[in-house]
């Protein structure tokens, strides 16, 4: 009970605060204390504390294929009732011919990564035979692949041939058995469901220490891009950021240094954030969010994604973005 009540007081002290910050000061100055707020990793460990971790933070996605080449296996979880993910399924999964990360065009090898499913095909579709009853596109090459100089497509989830016998290997998709393909298709929505692929086990339970720094940091990001600090903002890329038009850091600076200059007041919104360890690292992270973007000049809205590596003292810098 004194808990409580001193939590419910800590809370109207809080508010009365906000009351006469905006009574003497107006909205804009609450929102940017509100802003502040956001970027203290105590609030983020506080908000993580009861989330579900086990494949980063994630909050678009309900199902996580995951694909180890190692093992030739392809794993389905789905969000329960809890939203906790719980294993639904394993699947026997054929892949390239050849071991390795995928690096070019008709190599035989299946990529490491982190992919969406982008749409499915099928015989509605004319989808040739040789793929089974249906096959979902991904998106390799994903901006990270192309930041490394990765090349190629066509890497898809697919059935086996109706009419034919094949190998037990692949140009670099993902094949399992056409009644696992289909029982695949009923269990998944194909806009809510991610694929990690890696050459061994997929990592899971991901720090949520870690997971906390990096959201605090990505809202400071946020902060120093809506205040027009440009060396804070500028701080957060890496020496070897490209980004994904072929712009590289030297370029990218000038550019934004004249864009703040401007000193424009901006309304910056991240929803539907997804912050996943990349395979075969321990340091880089994919991160996704949808982004609400609007100054007097400009607005955009639409999908944004950094690939983020931690330095030795855990800050992110960003290698590339789209």
């Amino acid at each position: 009970m004194k808990l409580l009540f001193l939590i419910s007081l800590s809370t109207l002290i809080f508010a009365s605060d906000i009351l006469t910050s905006y009574r003497t000061n107006g909205i804009v100055e609450i929102e940017k204390q509100m802003d502040l707020e956001l970027t203290d990793t105590k609030y983020w460990s506080k908000y993580l504390k009861d989330k579900d971790t086990t494949f980063g933070y994630l909050e678009s996605y309900a199902n996580i294929l995951t694909c180890n080449k190692e093992n030739s296996t392809l794993n389905l979880y789905s969000k329960n009732q809890n939203k906790k993910f719980k294993f639904r399924k394993k699947y026997s999964a054929f892949t390239g011919k050849l071991k390795g990360d995928k690096l070019k065009e008709g190599d035989l090898k299946t990529p490491i990564g982190i992919y969406k499913i982008l749409k499915k095909l099928s015989k509605e579709t004319k989808l040739n035979n040789f793929y089974g009853p249906l096959a979902f596109v991904t998106s390799y090459p994903n901006i990270y692949d192309e930041y490394k100089g990765k090349n190629g497509s066509g890497i898809w989830i697919h059935g086996l041939p109706t009419e034919q016998t094949r190998d037990e290997f692949t140009r670099g998709c993902i094949a399992i058995n056409n009644p696992n393909i289909e029982c695949l298709d009923k269990n998944i929505d194909i806009s809510k469901t991610l694929l990690i692929i890696n050459a061994t086990k997929v990592k899971k339970d991901v720090s949520k220490e870690i997971l906390s720094s990096i959201l605090s940091q990505l809202f400071t990001w946020r902060y120093s891009w809506l205040y027009n600090d440009i060396d804070t903002y500028l701080s957060f890329y890496s020496s070897d950021f490209i980004r994904n038009d072929g712009m590289n850091f030297n370029t990218f600076k000038n550019y934004k240094t004249r864009v703040f200059k401007k000193i424009e007041k901006k309304s910056i919104i991240f929803n539907d954030i997804n912050i996943i360890t990349y395979p075969n690292s321990t340091n880089t992270f994919e991160i996704t969010f949808k982004e609400f973007y609007k100054s007097d000049t400009f607005k955009f809205t639409g999908d944004k994604t950094l690939i983020i590596k931690l330095d030795e003292n855990k800050n992110i810098k960003i290698l590339t973005e789209k």
